[in-house]
């Protein structure tokens, strides 16, 4: 392969990947529920591509934890929110909502959601499938604050 042709799709790849208008958001940022009961904490998308998107939680003074992602109907949990943790992608309502099921207070902390693209192209120099992901904030990222009170 010549050089400029090289030239020519590395230029190609660093423009489409700049001009792409990939972001989640999460409008509601504090939402409120009672020990035992269900929340859903809302997160929409935006992507040209097939999304993966994941969720994370933070406790005070610690580092965000990976709880699960998830590309198209397939994905995986961590072990600690594998029961009572649950997300779906939503493709016609581009959204990915976490389920909290058996709240206990423990659950109050801010969750994370998190989108990172997956690209799917027939020219091999244009795919990009899921790697390790091993940083929460590789792409857009918004937060709601979950506190969850007993009586």
């Amino acid at each position: 392969m010549t050089h400029w042709i090289k030239q020519t799709i590395i230029v190609f790849i660093y423009v489409w990947r700049i001009e792409s208008q990939d972001s989640v958001e999460q409008k509601t940022r504090v939402q409120t529920a009672y020990e035992g009961g269900t929340v859903i904490i809302n997160c929409t998308y935006q992507t040209s591509y097939t999304p993966t998107l994941f969720w994370y939680q933070q406790k005070v003074n610690k580092v965000p934890k990976y709880m699960l992602n998830r590309v198209g109907k397939t994905g995986d949990e961590d072990k600690e929110f594998k029961d009572r943790f649950n997300a779906f992608i939503d493709t016609s309502s581009k959204s990915f909502p976490l389920t909290i099921k058996s709240l206990s207070v423990s659950d109050s902390a801010v969750y994370y959601c998190v989108l990172r693209p997956t690209v799917t192209e027939t020219h091999s120099t244009l795919t990009q499938e899921p790697s390790s992901f091993s940083h929460p904030y590789e792409k857009e990222v918004y937060s709601s604050v979950l506190l969850v009170y007993f009586f």
